[in-house]
C-alpha cells in the first residue's frame, strides 16, 4: 500500500476498484497531459524539449509531468543534470490511439456533450 503522508494526493485507504480505474481514465482528461504523453509516444524528451514543443511555461509542464510520473504514465532517465521523460508502458500510447480511433466516429458527440464536463 502507498504511503498517502507523501504522496502529492489523498486517497481512500481501500478504494473501490472503479473508483480508482475512474481516477486513472481522470489522468487523460486534462489537455496538457495528453499533449505530453503524445510528445512522448515515440521519442523520450527533457523538460526543456517539451516546453519548447508545446510552447507551455515551465512550470506547468514540470507539474504535470510530476502528475504523470506518479501515476505510473511516464518514467524518467537521468542522463548528468538533465533528466529525460518517456512514456513508461506502450500500452499507455496504445489506450490514447484507441481513443482517437474511437473519437473519429463520434467527434461530433462529443464535442456537443455538456454532460461529460459537467460537475457530478
Amino acid at each position: 500500500m502507498i504511503s498517502t503522508a507523501t504522496a502529492p494526493f489523498r486517497i481512500a485507504a481501500e478504494p473501490a476498484p472503479l473508483e480508482l480505474v475512474a481516477k486513472y481514465f481522470r489522468a487523460f482528461g486534462d489537455p496538457t497531459r495528453l499533449r505530453l504523453i503524445g510528445a512522448l509516444e515515440d521519442q523520450e524528451a527533457s523538460v526543456g524539449q517539451l516546453v519548447e514543443e508545446l510552447r507551455l511555461p515551465q512550470p506547468q509542464v514540470s507539474k504535470h509531468l510530476a502528475c504523470l510520473r506518479w501515476c505510473g504514465f511516464v518514467e524518467t532517465r537521468r542522463e548528468h543534470r538533465t533528466v529525460y521523460y518517456r512514456v513508461a508502458d506502450a500500452r499507455v500510447a496504445e489506450l490514447l490511439a484507441l481513443g482517437r480511433a474511437l473519437l473519429a466516429d463520434n467527434a461530433e458527440h462529443v464535442a456537443v456533450c455538456s454532460d461529460v464536463d459537467a460537475p457530478c
